[in-house]
């Protein structure tokens, strides 16, 4: 059985974005491969978070993904600093990159223009994401097409340390689904949605009530010729509203444009959020359980007890390909 590595960044609630376009794909993986699951809260102070706030985020995160159907017998969840080989292989992976690879990263190009100081981190946690796929014998690596650079680098590194030293890493398979990768804001249509957007309006958190989705839809940028048409590059936010509408709901993108064929934006619009809404309720019931229960503690537990079993085998076998430490492993 093949094994699928995925990590997210506990900075924030969920959104729908993430929902659609990851979450509900890895319910489905985890029937066929074997997958880890990770809480990658090593990668979120890269930039400065409020420490009572990102425990918070991690536990809610920890929450979302069982409550979106992760299945602690199918999969393994457990928060990145819970299992100490991932920043120790990523400290080696940070001795084979150059910075020349790592100045090249999109994301550092555009993090570093915003602030005056910027972290080292920032520049350097490539390595640490190479360190969290290549642990577990990664053969595919489910990702958005803003991560697909990182995981091109993460495919060179370990071939440079397989020539280098000893050929012990897999090299992972960047996968990107071809429906749903990339939900777009609902304000700005030709960005992705994102939880770090200041815009709370632009996105719909996995959280959300009722009234706050039906809100957000409603006022969803679109356009003025109120038809119903699927046409990524004339009609991006109504494109943008068909493809959340047919993930949620079941049917087709063809179908729905017949079904809104001359009724306007309006009636489209309020049965998006309808659609949307059937779909987060019962997450957001099973996301209330977890938090209020020791089940969660339990099973994040039970996760890096077998995520730290299997990342120590892979890290032994890279230190000593490396000549470190004094005995043979």
């Amino acid at each position: 059985m093949k094994t699928i590595f995925s990590g997210i960044q506990p900075s924030g609630t969920l959104t729908l974005g993430n929902y659609l376009g990851a979450m509900k794909n890895f319910v489905e993986m985890q029937e066929d491969y074997n997958c880890y699951f990770c809480i990658v809260d090593q990668h979120a102070i890269t930039v400065p978070q409020d420490r009572l706030e990102l425990r918070s985020n991690i536990k809610s995160l920890a929450a979302l993904y069982l409550a979106s159907g992760i299945s602690q017998e199918k999969s393994t969840l457990f928060i990145q600093s819970e299992v100490p080989a991932h920043a120790q292989l990523g400290w080696m992976m940070q001795c084979i990159s150059y910075i020349g690879e790592l100045e090249r990263m999109t994301q550092f190009k555009d993090k570093s223009g915003s602030s005056e100081a910027v972290p080292s981190a920032l520049l350097t946690y490539p390595p640490l994401m190479a360190a969290d796929i290549l642990l577990y014998g990664t053969d595919i690596v489910p990702v958005g097409e803003d991560q697909k650079q990182h995981l091109e680098l993460t495919r060179d590194l370990a071939h440079r340390f397989n020539t280098r030293y000893n050929d012990i890493f897999t090299i992972p398979e960047v996968r990107i689904p071809k429906v749903g990768a990339r939900i777009m804001s609902l304000d700005d249509p030709l960005k992705k949605m994102s939880k770090s957007n200041p815009k709370a309006k632009s996105y719909i958190s996995m959280l959300d009530d009722e009234k706050t989705i039906l809100k957000k839809m409603k006022s969803a940028v679109t356009d003025s010729e109120a038809e119903v048409r699927f046409d990524q590059e004339n009609k991006p936010g109504v494109s943008n509203l068909l493809t959340i509408y047919s993930l949620c709901s079941g049917e087709s993108i063809e179908t729905l444009e017949k079904k809104y064929e001359g009724s306007g934006y309006g009636p489209f619009k309020e049965d998006t959020a309808r659609a949307v809404i059937q779909v987060l309720k019962p997450i957001q019931e099973r996301y209330d359980e977890l938090m209020q229960s020791k089940e969660l503690d339990e099973i994040l537990d039970k996760g890096a007890s077998q995520a730290d079993r299997e990342a120590k085998k892979m890290l032994a076998k890279a230190e000593r390909a490396m000549g470190l430490g004094r005995k043979k492993r």
